[in-house]
């Protein structure tokens, strides 16, 4: 990896850190206040659900602007938007602003996450620099769940939920300080026929449809361990200090093997590589109700988040390598909405499905439909002659 690729590379981490960890903070805080205030758990759950509900309803528009205008422009958009949604909170602190800042702060997030995520991409100049730049910039957003809330707490704690929302608010300014000096890229060479193409234009591309599916299913087993670790810890007796520290260790692993990936990117292939963590989620989502002791769903936690955290670059790479160019902004829109809406809906289909089946059932229905769909991945090939990720930055 080049100098230049390195330095432009940690100032976009540096703002996807800054600019997401206040959504995360605002996430953690906004249902506090609102617990504390009196208002009921459906509430509450609504709440959570606007942080969701904007980046994907959001999404494809964002990923288009980001095609249209690049960097700075889609950040700088960001930054105000969560800066003035987290200020709102500040000045009026009511349930109905927590809603419309929760909004703000998730549509903020996911706009400019789009739009450093099809710059890094860019600046590649082959397929083993994509799974190393993703790779790291995969660690930014364990990062900001770490550091978001912590920030939001202690403020709280110390000064009260203004102040919390205040520091909030600044975050994003630093995100735009990172990105404000990077070069921004010539525009994509656009199709020589100039004609407007619908999404599904992508989706006819049967690999991009498989790549979309199986981001998806990949995507909602991390909800799917968030989600029942807590209902089946209580059903085992465990102690809430012992569950947080079996989620902690999910995160903590998810996280080594993202810093791990850069180092070994030259050797690996990204089908070989989803189609494995695939087949080993399965294998321990079928293990994971029959532990019942603390220290081993630990274990499985980190196996897990070893597999699953091993994914997220090898999709984005082989997401690029596939989609042409002018349309990385788009294609990472369709697989944002694909998430987040995910997010939305799939925590209600456990629920009731755990409600039918229990708790067991629900891990291996979804450990033996995301078995089932491995050899799909296996056959994931990016076009050998297809679009490039090739930067065309000067020096």
């Amino acid at each position: 990896m080049n100098p230049r690729l390195r330095v432009d590379l940690v100032r976009l981490i540096g703002s996807q850190i800054c600019v997401h960890a206040c959504m995360t903070g605002f996430r953690m805080a906004a249902p506090l206040m609102a617990l504390r205030e009196g208002h009921s758990a459906l509430s509450v759950g609504v709440l959570l659900a606007l942080f969701a509900v904007s980046p994907a309803v959001l999404a494809l528009p964002a990923g288009r602007f980001a095609d249209r205008h690049g960097l700075r422009h889609p950040v700088r958009v960001a930054v105000a938007v969560a800066s003035a949604g987290a200020m709102l909170a500040v000045a009026w602190p009511a349930f109905w602003v927590l809603c419309l800042s929760a909004t703000a702060c998730g549509a903020a997030s996911g706009i400019a996450m789009i739009a450093l995520q099809r710059h890094v991409g860019r600046l590649a100049h082959d397929a083993t620099e994509l799974r190393q730049v993703f790779s790291w910039m995969a660690v930014g957003p364990s990062i900001s769940n770490f550091l978001g809330p912590l920030l939001a707490g202690l403020l709280i704690d110390a000064a009260g939920f203004r102040w919390a929302f205040l520091l909030l608010a600044s975050l994003p300014w630093l995100a735009w300080w990172w990105v404000r000096r990077t070069q921004e890229l010539p525009s994509a060479p656009q199709p020589a026929d100039g004609r407007k193409r619908s999404s599904w234009d992508l989706l006819r591309n049967p690999d991009f449809r498989r790549l979309m599916v199986l981001n998806w299913m990949l995507s909602s087993c991390w909800d799917v361990h968030t989600f029942l670790v807590p209902v089946i810890g209580h059903e085992r007796g465990l102690s809430a200090t012992a569950i947080g520290t079996i989620l902690g260790a999910f995160a903590l692993a998810a996280t080594a093997i993202r810093l791990i990936l850069p180092w070994v990117a030259a050797r690996l292939r990204e089908s070989a590589v989803i189609a494995t963590a695939m087949v080993c989620t399965a294998l321990l989502f079928a293990l994971y109700p029959l532990a019942h002791a603390a220290w081993s769903m630990a274990g499985l936690s980190v196996l897990l988040g070893l597999a699953l955290g091993s994914v997220q670059p090898m999709i984005m790479s082989t997401l690029h390598q596939m989609t042409p160019p002018h349309r990385h902004g788009e294609a990472l829109g369709l697989r944002a909405m694909a998430i987040n809406g995910s997010s939305v809906v799939m925590p209600l289909l456990f629920g009731s499905t755990g409600a039918l089946l229990g708790v067991a059932g629900v891990f291996w229905i979804v450990g033996a439909a995301i078995g089932s769909a491995s050899p799909i991945a296996w056959r994931l090939r990016p076009p050998a002659g297809g679009p490039a990720p090739v930067s065309t930055l000067e020096s």
